[in-house]
């Protein structure tokens, strides 16, 4: 049986590799959509073909993705694509909720798809599958975000190279992480700066999202350095960093404006 996926990712370049990792399971796994926020899925969801899964991150552009299934019924199994450390979903295990940890591991991937694949009950005419259990997810999610993992489950520090030397530069010396021509950035609050071997999407799921803010695609800002807001064109918000980052103009995308303006607000 060939299975059709939803890809709910709030990051087009996780998307993008999701989806090619499906497309290369022994079995592979049709994408038939993609969604970066809760109103594009539950649009797809209501409008478009029904997926046999949904792949789903918990953290999305306008909200938390529970907000799914407070907006419309999902009559498929779900799998989470989530950068929440092991201790914070011990609950979906024991619920039996599937979850992937970002950055999501093939093997993983497959393991989860081949589970999948035997926990599907043969379709039938008469016998639609049941709607997912919003009341368990909501419980779950409340779980989740209540448990406080460990402070070792947070990068506290980060080894970077100088020359034919290592240097530690703990997490209260880094201003902000950048990407540029396909290299990422460790930006110091003294003004310099080192290669790193992370990706931006890695680096999000290392730090702790207390401190660390994703402004956009390319820049994973500490609170500490954002020095200056200013209401930009289109709904959108300019930060000013310091020390000054490479770009003339750090933005803060227009999907991401209310969560970044949340957090803040704490």
């Amino acid at each position: 049986m060939k299975l059709t996926a939803l890809i709910v990712e709030d990051e087009p370049l996780a998307a993008r590799r999701l989806a090619d990792m499906l497309a290369r399971q022994p079995e592979p796994v049709q994408v038939i959509g993609t969604a970066e926020a809760v109103s594009q899925a539950v649009q797809l969801l209501e409008t478009g073909p029904a997926p046999d899964v949904l792949f789903l991150d918990i953290h999305l552009a306008d909200g938390l993705s529970f907000e799914i299934f407070e907006q419309t019924q999902v009559r498929c199994p779900v799998i989470f694509t989530t950068a929440y450390d092991q201790y914070a979903l011990q609950a979906f295990k024991v619920n039996s909720v599937d979850y992937l940890l970002k950055p999501i591991d093939e093997e993983e991937l497959t393991a989860a798809v081949m589970k999948l694949r035997e926990r599907l009950p043969m379709p039938t005419a008469t016998a639609p599958p049941p709607a997912f259990d919003s009341a368990l997810l909501a419980q779950l999610v409340q779980l989740m975000q209540q448990s406080a993992p460990p402070a070792a489950s947070y990068k506290t520090q980060f080894v970077v190279r100088v020359g034919e030397h290592l240097k530690v530069v703990p997490l209260d010396q880094i201003a902000y992480f950048f990407s540029l021509e396909k290299a990422t950035f460790l930006q110091t609050t003294e003004g310099r700066k080192f290669v790193v071997d992370y990706t931006m999407d890695q680096l999000e799921g290392l730090l702790d999202p207390r401190r660390f803010f994703r402004l956009n695609r390319a820049y994973l800002a500490q609170q500490s350095a954002i020095q200056d807001i200013i209401h930009y064109t289109n709904s959108r918000l300019q930060t000013v960093l310091k020390p000054t980052a490479p770009d003339a103009q750090v933005l803060v995308s227009r999907e991401k404006v209310n969560v970044f303006k949340s957090w803040l607000d704490r």
